[in-house]
């Protein structure tokens, strides 16, 4: 049985990737900050939980290293600064680096060395269309456009491993993190707008398309948008 950790699990994109790869027989740890809901997961599926926020590398650095995954799907973010970096404060920013680009960074460097041991394994991190392309929140987006950046070295550094290497690029998913704006952890894309959007379950047929893709095949980068929104993000159709 393949083992994966799924980080920003309790609730969203997260979860749906938990219950999704909990269906494919995979043995899941859900890492996230909210205990009740991981909980809830976990008598859903059958995953096994862990109660920490990707930011405590001091948590998260050690869990990897002891799980030794077959798969890290890199999902935790953060929305601060979606209303432009006047709104926030030193301590956001520092927050949000860590949270975007130090995170999923760290715990990729600790899950590598025994990947490159098996000769196979699968980095999985969730971007976002603000990482593609220019829109309008300049710290959110300059933490997902380093996670891209990231995601193309990354596969350029593992070329000869077995390691795959790929992006999740959703824009406008159905979840809490437009209605709350609070910079939960596990909050990432939601609706604003009177449109049909992604829900978390169709990035997560994109995450199954890519880890299931044959072994000699990786599929670097899907950009996944609703049909009511342009390519690019900056625009949606009437509705």
């Amino acid at each position: 049985m393949e083992s994966a950790i799924v980080t920003g699990a309790s609730s969203g994109i997260g979860a749906a990737i938990v219950e999704a790869l909990s269906r494919e027989d995979v043995q899941v740890t859900a890492i996230a900050r909210r205990g009740n809901l991981l909980a809830e997961l976990a008598r859903r599926t059958g995953c096994d939980v862990a109660v920490a926020d990707v930011g405590d590398l001091s948590a998260t650095i050690p869990l990897v290293e002891r799980l030794r995954p077959e798969i890290l799907v890199n999902n935790a973010g953060i929305g601060l600064g979606i209303f432009g970096i006047s709104s926030l404060s030193r301590e956001d920013i520092e927050r949000s680096i860590s949270t975007n680009i130090s995170a999923p960074v760290q715990m990729t460097r600790a899950a590598i060395p025994h990947m490159l041991r098996a000769g196979k394994g699968h980095i999985v991190n969730i971007g976002s269309i603000t990482g593609l392309h220019t829109l309008t929140s300049a710290v959110y987006g300059a933490g997902k456009g380093a996670v891209h950046r990231f995601s193309q070295n990354l596969r350029n550094e593992l070329l000869g491993t077995g390691i795959r290497v790929s992006e999740i690029c959703p824009g406008r998913v159905l979840s809490e993190f437009y209605d709350s704006r609070t910079g939960n952890i596990e909050e990432h894309e939601g609706s604003s707008v009177d449109v049909e959007v992604l829900q978390p379950e169709d990035v997560a047929e994109a995450v199954l398309f890519a880890l299931r893709a044959p072994r000699h095949v990786n599929i670097s980068t899907i950009e996944l948008l609703p049909t009511s929104q342009v390519v690019g993000g900056s625009k949606f159709a009437e509705s």
